[in-house]
Order: structure tokens, then sequence, then C-alpha cells
């Protein structure tokens, strides 16, 4: 979640992008991406000289932004600076673009499977609810808020002002601070809570959880019969690592394995200033279970994708240098997961 600060001396925008605004679930404020005079990068919330501050809905503030970077990262071209400088930073500024997009792209298909998860629950009458005897203008916006999320244990309230914790099934008498804190959890808890766990947890270690959650759900897509059209579209084609989301899908043909599911990696030496390069390979040497796809160093070296085991499972097991396996990839553009955990476009 980024701050809210203002930059106070005009510094160059290279980039933009939308966040949701954690006390209106319905209002996407743009933040710009500055470059500061020590040559680091930083968001700032857009001022109203610089363009339209909020917008009503994701869809067309992403269009705009989208729109927008490709105009402001020529700024960099203007400036004063090396032409190995102005590639490092034009290479921070897209690794950083990218990562706001996947993270984007997560949440929103960890938020839609919660939902999913919980389609099906008994929703709460709206007579059931208890609320505090001088709260009963709540009763109708909480059971409307209910309907759509029934798990939740956190509600904020926006325009009343107030934010309720659940105690019981149906009890809402007690209150929590109401600010931008509990904001944030709430927002959370809508996803967390799907999946049995807190909206006021760590959120990254809240997000690992899920993923690991989601796993078993990734493995059975091998089984449906139109996710297994669109591997074999992109077998036919000469693809034999397709990732998705948090996932990769990779084709073994040693011992006819076949498609198996893995999880994608970050590189050992870190993410800052690294941004995906999609035309490289990606080299197997072992059987690890984690893909780290191929990266550009901020100053412009490729670096081919490479497999590994994750932290404390050990080293790897490694191939024969005969059955060394040097792969391109594909990434699955658009709203990754909610398409490959509902709809199935090959069907």
């Amino acid at each position: 979640m980024k701050s809210l600060k203002i930059s106070r001396v005009p510094l160059p925008t290279l980039a933009c992008w939308p966040q949701q605004w954690p006390e209106h679930d319905e209002l996407w404020y743009i933040f710009n991406l500055q470059l500061k005079r020590d040559l680091k990068l930083d968001w700032f919330i857009r001022k109203p000289t610089d363009g339209p501050v909020s917008y009503n809905n994701l869809e067309d503030a992403l269009k705009d932004v989208k729109t927008a970077n490709t105009q402001l990262l020529l700024t960099l071209d203007t400036l004063a600076l090396p032409p190995e400088e102005r590639l490092s930073i034009k290479l921070k500024v897209e690794k950083m673009i990218t990562a706001e997009g996947r993270l984007m792209d997560e949440e929103s298909w960890m938020l839609k499977e919660a939902f999913n998860r919980h389609v099906n629950d008994p929703r709460p009458k709206v007579e059931d609810l208890l609320l505090p005897p001088d709260l009963e203008k709540l009763r109708e916006p909480l059971f409307k808020l209910l309907q759509q999320y029934p798990y939740i244990r956190y509600a904020r309230l926006s325009q009343f002002g107030i934010t309720l914790i659940r105690k019981d099934d149906n009890d809402w008498t007690k209150k929590a601070v109401h600010d931008r804190k509990t904001a944030i959890y709430c927002a959370r808890e809508k996803t967390a809570r799907g999946f049995n766990l807190a909206g006021t947890n760590h959120w990254g270690k809240t997000k690992a959880e899920i993923r690991s959650a989601l796993l078993p759900r990734a493995n059975q897509l091998l089984q449906e019969t139109g996710f297994k059209m669109m591997l074999d579209d992109a077998l036919r084609r000469g693809q034999r690592v397709v990732v998705c989301g948090g996932f990769v899908f990779w084709y073994e043909d040693k011992d006819s394995v076949g498609w198996i599911v893995m999880q994608m990696g970050e590189s050992s030496a870190g993410k800052e200033g690294h941004t995906l390069w999609r035309e490289g390979t990606i080299i197997s040497k072992n059987h690890g279970r984690i893909v780290v796809l191929p990266y550009v160093k901020e100053g412009g070296e490729l670096v081919k994708g490479h497999t590994k085991n994750a932290p404390h499972d050990g080293k790897a097991k490694l191939r024969h240098p005969d059955h060394y396996v040097e792969l391109p990839f594909e990434v699955l553009d658009g709203d990754l997961m909610y398409d490959l955990l509902g709809r199935m476009k090959y069907e």
C-alpha cells in the first residue's frame, strides 16, 4: 500500500498507476512514479494539475494510465543524464510498472477465488443481525455487504464512518477504530477470510498461504479438457513453459512425465532493478520446483532463467548434462487466474 505523500518540489514523472483508496472500495486514486533529485524513484499521489486524480472504476483508470505511461517514459530522453544512467532508470521504471500490474492481477484473482469459495454459503436474514441499539440505521447496509461477503468478520461502512467487528454468528455489536489502518484490514479481510485467514495478519504471509491453498487447484487444471487444449496448443507452437500468475506449467518429456505445475520464484540476486526478459530462455540443470524467469539487470545484462528449490528444501536433484534443457516461455496476459480458475476459454 503506497503512502499518501505529495511531492513538495517539481519532479519528473516517468509513469503512473492506480491504487484503490482503502477508505472507499469504489474509488481509485492515481499515483505518479517520479524521479527524485538523488535519481531514486518513488511514488507520490498525483496532484490535480497533473491530470485526473481519481476514477470511479478500475477499467477507466487502467486504460488511461497505460496510454499515459507510453508518453511519460519518453521524459527520460529530455533529462541531462548519461546514456547508461537513462537505461538503468528506464529498466527500473519498467520493472516497477510490471510489478504493479502483477500485484494487481494476483490480488484480483485471489479476491475472486475467495468470493467463489463462499458463493453457496447461507446468508443471514436482515432481522437476525445484532447491532448496537443506537445504530439501527446500519442494518440494511450491513445486510447488503454480507450478501456479497458472508464470511467477513470486519465490516467497514464508510458512508456512516463506522467499522464493526463480528463477535458471534450474527453479533455485530462491537465497534473497531474507524481509521485508515482498519480500512486496509477490512479490504484485505474480503480476500483473507475467504481462505479462513484474518485480514489483520501479515499480508505477505497471508498471500503465501493462499498461493499454497490454490496449488492443488492449479494441478487440477491439468485434468480439465479446456486447459489441456490450451497447453496442447502451446506445445504445438514449441512452447514448453507457460506462465500463469504465480504458477508455471512446465512440460517434462523425460520418462513421459508430461505437464507439471511449478511455482514461480525471484532471482537470487534480488528484484531491485530487474525486469522480465520476454525473449529470454530458461535453462534447467536440475529438477527444482521453483522457476526463475529470465530477467534484465539494471545495467542491461541479460540473464537466462533457471530452476531451483525453495529455501529449506535442500539442493535440487541434478539432471545429467545430456538432459539439460533450454526452453522458451510464454506468459498468459489478461485476468489470468480468474480465467483459469473459472471460465475456460478453450471449451
